[in-house]
């Protein structure tokens, strides 16, 4: 038994059964993965993956079984790896983390900046995605920390952390007749063409269930993962502006007016993930704790080993 065979049965699971893509996941060849993973098959004597002739169809019974085990080993692999690095006193590294759009923009700037005062020899990987591939990247290991609002909190091989609650803002042109309104309601903003986040993406999920919960129908006419194209399009005259409170800058966005909207709409809370059973450099530590300043140490071990939710 071998970690190529090992990574060639978790590679196989997870690009659905696609040898080609595992191939080339792995930098190797398509027969070379076939004969890894029958090479492992019989020395379990146990078939792990169904067959259409040659072709990888599903996983067995046993074979689910089994891919649990092959995940735990290659996770506890890469934590000695991590905690050699760790031990020998090396502080330098690579922090892959991933965020959606407006996370990344508004949220992790100075989080990023007081990170590298303590950490200068760390490099960081940003990456953006939607809330469901940044989870997907976490479970896989290809990043290290996931940093969204929706949808962490839903996967049980995942430890997420509340990190702060923000809420939405109403945007729409200086001298708009909605700013006569004190205090808007569901029903005014109706009135008018709507321009929000893309379903998934930055507590949109809140904005759909408060008109849905009032009965009222809107038209939601353009929408956007990135807060910046919301407001330009609210700045042309297109519609009216729901973007997250963090988003709006009244020094920056000129010609706009910001109109507070906590009272029509749940309020949101971004949460930070890493995959459960991972080994945690001090570095990750040390920017979990920067973006959510009210854990501790102690809180993220607790997490880590399942000792209580957050």
């Amino acid at each position: 038994m071998n970690f190529q065979q090992l990574r060639s049965i978790r590679e196989a699971a997870r690009r659905g059964y696609n040898l080609t893509e595992v191939a080339n996941a792995l930098f190797t060849s398509q027969p070379g993965v076939s004969r890894q993973i029958r090479e492992l098959e019989d020395e379990l004597g146990v078939v792990i993956f169904e067959r259409n002739g040659k072709r990888l169809t599903g996983l067995t019974e046993p074979g689910k079984g089994i891919l649990k085990i092959v995940d735990r080993l290659l996770i506890e692999a890469e934590n000695l790896q991590q905690a050699s690095l760790e031990y020998s006193g090396q502080t330098s590294g690579t922090l892959s983390v991933a965020a959606t759009h407006t996370q990344a923009r508004y949220a992790l700037p100075k989080v990023v900046q007081g990170f590298r005062a303590a950490y200068p020899d760390v490099r960081i990987a940003l990456q953006q995605s939607a809330p469901e591939h940044i989870a997907e990247w976490v479970l896989s290991g290809k990043t290290d920390i996931g940093i969204a609002t929706e949808g962490l909190s839903q996967f049980p091989d995942l430890v997420s952390f509340p990190c702060y609650r923000w809420s939405h803002l109403i945007v729409v042109p200086d001298g708009h007749p909605l700013l006569e309104h004190t205090p808007i309601r569901l029903e005014d903003l109706a009135k008018y063409p709507l321009i929000t986040y893309d379903k998934g993406f930055t507590g949109r999920g809140h904005i759909d269930a408060a008109f849905a919960k009032a009965g009222v129908a809107t038209d939601i006419i353009l929408t956007a993962m990135d807060s910046d194209v919301i407001k330009q399009y609210v700045a042309l005259g297109l519609g009216v502006g729901i973007v997250a409170s963090m988003a709006f800058d009244h020094g920056r966005d000129k010609g706009l007016r910001a109109v507070e909207a906590s009272h029509l709409f749940a309020s949101n809370t971004t949460r930070l993930a890493v995959r459960r059973g991972a080994y945690l450099r001090a570095y990750a530590y040390e920017f979990i704790l920067q973006l959510a300043p009210d854990l501790t140490r102690a809180d993220i071990d607790r997490a880590m080993a399942g000792e209580e939710a957050l």
